[in-house]
């Protein structure tokens, strides 16, 4: 197996987006995995990795990245040492990434060109990460296929409202504590500003409804980030996909950061190999 990890593509925003690719060298083109990560995420996190090799040994080309603006950088690709990034960060500048790395496979002089099928590319996204990769396959007829792991259904929703709505947009930043890293984490007031101004576009409803294509939706149900309601959500909406619920699996299937095991959790495992079968049918 081929592992290729921190390349630099580079970004639309002036900003490098950290690339990963793993696959089984054998020159033949291979079915496109790729793969976001969710709020608060990056590529490195937990057993990311191990779930890339997994992908590779089944006979995938498997990608994944941080966002551009994650808060990583290529000297610190884990965590998030540029905070001023993160606070810019938006759902547009994300779609604007993916469809980047999109972009940069698809190029002549890609590296790894023979060993990629560019009619069979699959988006895989983890909770926020899950609204990217749904709405960009709603409107991207090069994705054959999506899969969300405990994706959200709605990002308005998760906007602060009222009073504290008010506040934000007065004082222009509001903070968020990462109870991993203790680090306050900001949100500028052009994140909301971005979604209000692109409202229509990142309504994950109406991308579910327009997909074209099979989507399987993954969730646990004892995940207290993103409810399991929300996947019956998004199975309601669209007119074919699949629900795959793990019972009292929570919202990182039981793995955590760092992750000291070579194993997958067994949830993890499960939501792997359910996601590996509806790959290749």
């Amino acid at each position: 197996m081929v592992k290729n990890k921190n390349i630099i593509v580079e970004g639309k925003y002036n900003k490098p987006i950290l690339t990963d690719v793993f696959y089984p060298e054998t020159q033949d083109p291979k079915p496109i995995i790729v793969f976001c990560h969710g709020y608060k995420g990056f590529k490195d996190w937990g057993a990311w990795d191990l779930v890339a090799e997994r992908f590779a040994e089944a006979g995938f080309f498997f990608v994944k990245f941080n966002f551009s603006h994650n808060g990583g950088t290529p000297e610190q690709p884990i965590d998030f040492p540029d905070l001023e990034a993160f606070g810019n960060n938006n759902y547009i500048k994300e779609l604007d990434d993916l469809k980047t790395i999109l972009d940069w496979m698809g190029t002549s002089d890609f590296e790894y060109k023979n060993e990629v099928n560019y009619e069979n590319i699959l988006l895989i996204g983890h909770s926020r990460g899950g609204g990217i990769v749904t709405i960009k396959a709603a409107e991207d007829p090069r994705i054959t296929r999506v899969i969300t792991w405990a994706g959200v259904s709605d990002y308005k929703n998760r906007f602060i409202t009222g009073e504290a709505l008010e506040n934000w947009e007065k004082i222009g930043v509001f903070y968020i504590q990462n109870g991993r890293t203790k680090q306050k984490m900001p949100h500028y007031f052009q994140f909301y500003t971005s979604f209000i101004e692109n409202e229509e576009r990142l309504t994950i409803s109406r991308a579910v409804a327009k997909l074209k294509i099979p989507y399987l939706i993954i969730h646990g149900t004892n995940d207290n980030a993103v409810d399991s309601s929300e996947g019956q959500n998004l199975h309601h909406w669209s007119t074919d996909s699949e629900l795959f619920l793990i019972d009292d699996a929570n919202h990182v299937f039981g793995t955590k950061h760092p992750w000291g095991s070579y194993n997958l959790s067994e949830d993890l495992k499960i939501i792997v190999e359910k996601s590996i079968a509806f790959a290749i049918l």
